[in-house]
């Protein structure tokens, strides 16, 4: 079977779009390549691509013992998430499926959440932790980050679960099924791709938070990015360390994204066409 010839702007444009991935790409190659050298080839003003390989880099950042903080971070970033779908999901029911009055205006206020700077209500935030005597608590970046994403999960499953049939909530009504059961066994299903979309997204910013983190905990409850400034120091050579740092701590993430690489196509094209 004869193939149609490829034209030149199909060309143009997948070269451009190869262009514009390495672009992205590049830097996340360099600063793994920078974490295997040493930190004065590292250091050196015009990148040394051919220095030596070493494990340097990621020996002193395992020797600083990053385990609790990775342990803080997976713990806060895991439980905010799972409390963020779990509130996430009847309220975007009740925003689109079964609309309340007025949805619109509740869905801007969700929206208007997200528009004050976290620098402005960092202060009001440390005040009330210390006053409770919450600082330096994991519960405390817990229950911020599940407050912090669900507007932007809300707004996420709100597009999902608008493009649910009306058929199949009508068929679940007919075989007797609540409210609960049609959640779970009819609409959950159907949406999965977007609640995997919806959940990795939360993930991921609760994993990369630094100023809450920063300001509200100290040694107990520190996140990885916590740790990660630590590396960053006024005297002496540090490059390859914060590389390894990053290099490591940016692994779960990556994973995340992997495995949900397909349920986060699936979701984001869901919410994108009717």
């Amino acid at each position: 079977m004869n193939r149609k010839p490829r034209s030149t702007s199909t060309i143009v444009f997948g070269l451009l779009a190869w262009l514009i991935g390495l672009t992205f790409v590049a830097p996340v190659l360099w600063m793994v390549l920078t974490s295997f050298h040493a930190e004065t080839d590292a250091a050196t003003r015009t990148p040394n691509f051919f220095a030596p390989l070493v494990l340097d880099g990621y020996r002193s950042f395992w020797n600083a013992g990053p385990l609790p903080p990775l342990i803080n971070s997976a713990t806060a970033s895991l439980v905010s998430t799972a409390l963020v779908i779990l509130l996430a999901f009847p309220a975007a029911y009740a925003l689109s499926i079964k609309r309340i009055d007025k949805w619109t205006d509740v869905m801007f206020f969700f929206l208007s959440t997200k528009m004050l700077p976290i620098v402005a209500a960092i202060l009001p935030l440390y005040l009330i932790a210390l006053e409770l005597n919450l600082l330096d608590n994991i519960f405390t970046l817990v229950f911020l980050y599940t407050a912090m994403n669900l507007p932007i999960a809300i707004w996420m499953l709100q597009s999902f679960l608008a493009e649910v049939p009306v058929e199949m909530l009508e068929a679940a009504q007919v075989d007797g099924a609540g409210l609960i059961r049609t959640l779970v066994s009819v609409i959950a299903p159907v949406v999965m791709p977007g609640i995997a979309a919806a959940a990795l997204i939360c993930f991921i910013f609760s994993w990369n938070e630094l100023l809450i983190a920063r300001v509200l905990t100290s040694t107990v409850a520190g996140t990885a990015p916590v740790f990660l400034t630590g590396f960053v120091t006024s005297q002496g050579l540090f490059l390859a360390q914060v590389c390894a740092a990053s290099v490591v701590i940016s692994l779960p993430v990556l994973v995340a994204g992997f495995a949900a690489q397909d349920k986060l196509v699936q979701g984001l094209s869901m919410g994108a066409v009717k």
